[in-house]
């Protein structure tokens, strides 16, 4: 039974038993304990009287012309580095004057591929040495002697591939980037150029004192697997082992922590150093400044703004990436008046991104009957490994007020999509294997993360995806053949980002982006029939294309997708 806790879903009616799901579990079971779907939707015959309701209430909502605004949306988690992809900037051509001269920098560094050890200098490695043997760690100054110190910086160290593949530089920077801590809404960020630090960093000697004291001095305290603790920051970084990163040697696995530590503070020296060369600091950290204010500090009031004076027409909105912090706000604007909430039972609070279903109240009046995740994820392929996280499914029922029952889907696939196909299986096979669920009409709103030429095998190409969902009786906003090339998405990465194999020039960003058609409402074709169907990458029911986005107004990597659709008489389909 749908059982509505506090900080989950305090908006939602109070929990009763209901007649249309009975094999509903609470989300919070053990997985042996969660419900298992039957494989075979033919053994159950629908119950009758919740079909005949079904029937009436379509044909109620044809009687009454009344239509049915769906909007699906992939928020996007809040990116900590405001630099990492390239944004639509107009309101300052300086944004793109730099990223371009990053850009050569890295490509033609010519006279600027200076050695490392004149910009993290001598000094600097001397009080680090010092420093690092006072916490009792290992002495790497043969390392800098004989190797880092001589490095060229940009064709020997930032564009090093095996630096790349040690994660030397990249995880100290994802350990360190930014860390939430407990009693505070904001984090605490690492003096660098790719994050949200907002101190001064207009010279190295300003960076390097601040950074020193930041990893050695500055003790936070954090949730970690094991409760809650209270340490300095370098305590918080991992040993790098040679089990999962085969390229770094054993002799630098037994020294990963100082070796990292160095390499992480060369990487945003280096960082440090470019920034102030292709721009003057007042400049590029006025930019900065905005890009944070916009892109992260403000990103969740600027997502809740859209979805409350653009969407809040829709009947139904599913939303992908979304953060408790996300869905508390949300609660407490006018969106909390209009819409029920539903955010999944068992909530995921460390990685904070949830699948969410926002039902309208004039609409649903009941709210949310059942949520149905946990038999969904018991239905899938015996044998089949799926690769979904916590959070990235959200299934519920509810009876809208023509008395029409139905399971709604809000669903974030994988990076390749490989989950969609199976997801979008275990759905309809949870459905089937229970009288009552087989009667509702199936609503699934999600982020397939399906491309346009995708990598056989390693990819799920968009018309399969098609062809699948088809193939059970289904439709989608975008008709039974999509078109590969309407995108919802272009993003591509800059060179401010610790993967520089994964950079884009900027001539080169719309072909080597991410621009795809990836967000799909997909519901059943003898159900309902599309009326209307828009993208917007604007956050003004338009889409512009060959756009490159996030923009400063509009927060997501992700466009949104919304279509009214209407029913379909079950006499016609008789």
């Amino acid at each position: 039974v749908f059982k509505s806790k506090e900080h989950h879903v305090p908006d939602v009616a109070p929990a009763k038993p209901i007649k249309e799901s009975p094999l509903v579990s609470e989300a919070e079971g053990k997985k042996e304990d969660k419900p298992k779907a039957k494989k075979s939707s033919n053994s159950i015959e629908p119950d009758a009287k919740l079909a005949k309701a079904a029937d009436k209430g379509l044909t109620k909502m044809v009687s009454s012309n009344r239509k049915l605004q769906i909007s699906t949306w992939n928020i996007a988690a809040i990116n900590n580095n405001p630099f990492e992809y390239w944004i639509t900037y107009d309101e300052n051509p300086e944004y793109e004057n730099i990223m371009t001269d990053i850009e050569a920098f890295l490509e033609n560094p010519g006279k600027k591929d200076v050695a490392v050890s004149e910009v993290f200098t001598e000094d600097m490695f001397s009080e680090l040495e010092k420093r690092m043997e006072e916490v009792g760690w290992d002495n790497v100054r043969s390392y800098w002697d004989d190797d880092f110190k001589n490095r060229k910086i940009v064709t020997e160290f930032m564009k090093d591939p095996l630096l790349g593949s040690k994660r030397l530089a990249s995880m100290p920077d994802r350990i360190t980037n930014t860390i939430n801590v407990v009693g505070s809404d904001q984090p605490v960020c690492r003096p660098t150029v790719i994050n949200m630090y907002d101190g001064d960093l207009s010279n190295l000697q300003l960076w390097w004192s601040a950074w020193e004291k930041f990893i050695f001095d500055t003790e936070l305290t954090i949730d970690g697997k094991e409760g809650t603790r209270t340490d300095p920051v370098y305590k918080m970084l991992q040993p790098i082992k040679k089990s999962k990163y085969p390229d770094i040697t054993e002799e630098e696995e037994a020294v990963s922590l100082p070796l990292q530590t160095m390499c992480g503070a060369i990487f945003d020296a280096i960082l440090v150093h470019m920034m102030n060369t292709v721009s003057q600091p007042d400049v590029w950290q006025s930019l900065k400044k905005t890009m944070v204010e916009n892109l992260n500090s403000q990103k969740v009031p600027h997502t809740l703004d859209i979805l409350e004076t653009v969407y809040s027409d829709s009947d139904i909105v599913t939303l992908q990436e979304v953060s408790a912090s996300f869905i508390d706000q949300a609660r407490k604007r006018a969106l909390g008046q209009t819409f029920w909430i539903v955010s999944p039972g068992d909530l995921d609070a460390v990685r904070d991104q949830n699948s969410v279903i926002f039902l309208k109240k004039e609409t649903f009046p009941a709210g949310p009957s059942a949520e149905i995740t946990a038999l969904v994820e018991n239905s899938f392929e015996e044998g089949v490994d799926v690769p979904i996280a916590k959070g990235d499914i959200l299934s519920i029922t509810a009876t809208d007020r023509d008395g029409i029952p139905f399971v709604i889907t809000s669903f974030h696939g994988d990076t390749n999509g490989l989950a969609t196909k199976p997801v979008l299986s275990a759905v309809l096979a949870a459905m089937a294997s229970d009288s009552t669920l087989t009667t509702h009409k199936l609503v699934f709103g999600l982020d397939a993360n399906t491309y346009e030429n995708a990598k056989p095998g390693k990819q799920q190409d968009v018309l399969e995806w098609a062809e699948h969902y088809v193939s059970y009786g289904l439709t989608s906003c975008w008709g039974d053949k999509p078109n590969p090339a309407n995108y919802t998405t272009f993003n591509s990465r800059t060179y401010l980002q610790p993967q520089l194999n994964k950079a884009c020039k900027k001539s080169d960003k719309r072909a080597n982006g991410d621009v795809n058609p990836k967000d799909f409402i997909v519901f059943g074709k003898e159900d309902f029939k599309v009326v209307q169907t828009w993208k917007d990458n604007t956050g003004e029911k338009k889409y512009v294309e060959d756009m490159a986005f996030p923009t400063l107004k509009f927060p997501s990597d992700h466009g949104i997708l919304a279509t009214i659709i209407s029913p379909v008489s079950p006499t016609a389909v008789e």
